[in-house]
């Protein structure tokens, strides 16, 4: 028997030795499986996800498997699988089956189902986290190598949390959510749980995409950020719900950010925090409710109460209400924005506690509000997140964070996210370095041009030492002018990186007269840079004893 097939076999025999545990709805026939397996050692070996087995969610078609949402009254079988699983099986991925979640997607806990309730991966008495509850275990069962979940207020998160997991939540319309039953069809996205930054990320770059058939795809912007400016919670903005362990592993995680070198500073919570409680207050709930509307109005008795409860509290919000919530988020939007000229991510508490089943069980809707506190705003403010381990409570149980950065930043977060773990990854990059020297420095006039393109911040260095640099006249902000010569000094600069999109965008928006040369940096390296025309220097100031435009500055 092949590696790979016997690895196909044991999934199945474990599978079936831990019986009906919540985990699994339906499963992919273990000789379908098999026959996958041949198939990819025969023709497909390099493929990127060659032999790799994973879950997925049943809100998420899979061709000939049912959708269920986790209610069998509603249950069809699709024809099709939706465009991510479909990539994935393309890229050598082998599905082995659909698994649990809260009904409809509705829940962060994972006891909203007429199935078995999964448990918790540490310790069964607590949840596991939903929506997407059954694919956090299968993975931290190693049962697969990954596991498609969705999120719209955190269900990709939490669960990783909860399990000491990975859960990567791209960019609204990174990935397409052709085939995926909705929960808020304006905000939902796939995401994937996984063991490792790796993982998830060899993942994302199979899938992403834009997708013509969907038609809230999105095609790719820049936005990868540079930097490791993070915000973390005031004090005073932090609520554990009265879990002195979770606050004491939020307080290290922070510590943990400060030893890397990162510059960590509190930030502002509150327009995140009202932009996450119009979440289920306001009409956004209406699209949960657009989403099965002849089902519920004709099958009610067959959704699970608290499921039922929250999509029908749609019917008392109306068209008015729903352009004044749009209204009020656009206004929370607009103050979150600050945000983001200060900080390059913020550092949050995946979750602010965690509860047992019987809990949840007892107070069903306050406890599953509690565990949205941090994570139901991302979607509506169109941000990226990635959740990682971060810690365990002394009873064992985990404890995880979440980095959050704006759109299209999933690149970056994933590297920090890897760097606090301690996971060695890099990933593939294309980007176009750039050298700046003045006013497009970190902390300066001009440097949200870069962030607006999603520069990302590679180093702080210096030039060979055959520069001289100039201080021009009547600019405005005042800009220096950094010119080659054969008697020169070596210059403080910032190296950023863009794709080469940006980089053209940038590169058209250069007055004269300045432009983007070549530069030599102290390492030998020849990286694209700011450079002077001649012309310019008549009038100008030789700065070049000050080593760069920063000192120029303070010493003024």
């Amino acid at each position: 028997m092949s590696t790979l097939t016997q690895k196909i076999t044991e999934t199945y025999q474990r599978i079936r030795e831990r019986g009906d545990d919540g985990v699994w709805i339906s499963l992919v026939s273990e000789e379908i499986s098999l026959a996958r397996a041949r198939e990819i050692e025969a023709t497909g070996q390099s493929l990127p996800l060659a032999g790799k087995l994973f879950a997925i969610k049943d809100n998420i078609d899979l061709e000939d498997l049912p959708t269920t949402a986790a209610c069998p009254e509603f249950a069809f079988t699709p024809t099709r699988s939706s465009t991510v699983v479909q990539r994935l099986i393309d890229a050598g991925a082998i599905p082995i089956g659909k698994t649990n979640l809260d009904q409809f997607a509705t829940g962060l806990n994972g006891t909203r189902t007429p199935y078995p309730i999964p448990r918790n991966s540490i310790n069964p008495d607590y949840i596991s986290g939903g929506s997407s509850s059954g694919s956090a275990i299968a993975v931290a069962a190693g049962l697969v190598d990954f596991a498609l979940g969705t999120d719209t207020a955190g269900s990709g998160r939490v669960p990783a949390a909860f399990n000491d997991l990975i859960g990567f939540k791209p960019t609204v319309g990174r990935w397409s959510t052709f085939g995926l039953l909705p929960a808020c069809r304006t905000l939902d996205c796939i995401t994937v749980f996984s063991k490792s930054v790796a993982e998830a990320m060899a993942v994302d770059q199979v899938v992403r995409g834009f997708d013509l058939e969907d038609s809230l795809s999105r095609r790719p912007q820049p936005g990868q950020r540079g930097g490791k400016r993070i915000g973390v919670l005031a004090a005073n903005q932090r609520e554990f719900f009265g879990d002195t362990e979770y606050a004491r592993l939020y307080a290290e995680a922070i510590e943990r950010a400060r030893a890397l070198g990162w510059e960590v500073a509190e930030f502002d919570y509150e327009p995140f925090r009202l932009a996450a409680d119009l979440l289920y207050s306001g009409p956004w709930v209406a699209e949960r409710y657009a989403a099965i509307r002849g089902f519920i109005e004709t099958r009610a008795e067959a959704v699970h109460p608290a499921v039922r409860m929250i999509i029908e509290g749609a019917k008392q919000f109306t068209a008015l209400d729903a352009f004044q919530s749009r209204y009020r988020l656009a206004d929370l939007k607009r103050q979150s924005e600050a945000t983001w000229e200060t900080f390059d991510a913020i550092l949050l508490p995946t979750a602010g506690t965690i509860y047992t089943v019987d809990q949840l069980l007892a107070d069903p809707l306050q406890l599953n509000t509690n565990l949205g506190r941090y994570t139901n705003f991302v979607n509506l403010l169109d941000l990226s997140g990635i959740a990682f381990p971060a810690g365990h409570r002394a009873d064992g149980l985990p404890f995880g964070a979440t980095l959050i950065g704006p759109a299209w930043t999933d690149e970056w977060l994933a590297e920090l996210a890897a760097e606090f773990i301690g996971e060695s990854f890099q990933p593939e990059r294309t980007g176009v370095q750039l050298a700046v020297v003045g006013a497009h420095l970190r902390g300066l006039p001009l440097n949200f041009q870069l962030r607006d393109l999603g520069a990302r911040w590679v180093a702080a260095t210096r030039t060979s030492s055959n520069y001289r640099l100039y201080a021009l006249p009547n600019t405005q902000p005042p800009k220096p002018g950094l010119v080659r010569g054969v008697r020169g000094s070596s210059i403080e600069v910032e190296v950023w990186e863009l794709t080469p999109e940006a980089f053209g965008y940038f590169v058209q928006a250069v007055p004269p007269p300045l432009a983007i040369g070549n530069v030599e940096l102290e390492s030998g390296k020849w990286v694209k840079g700011f450079v002077c025309e001649p012309v310019a220097l008549e009038g100008a100031t030789d700065i070049t004893s000050f080593g760069g435009w920063r000192a120029y500055l303070a010493g003024k």
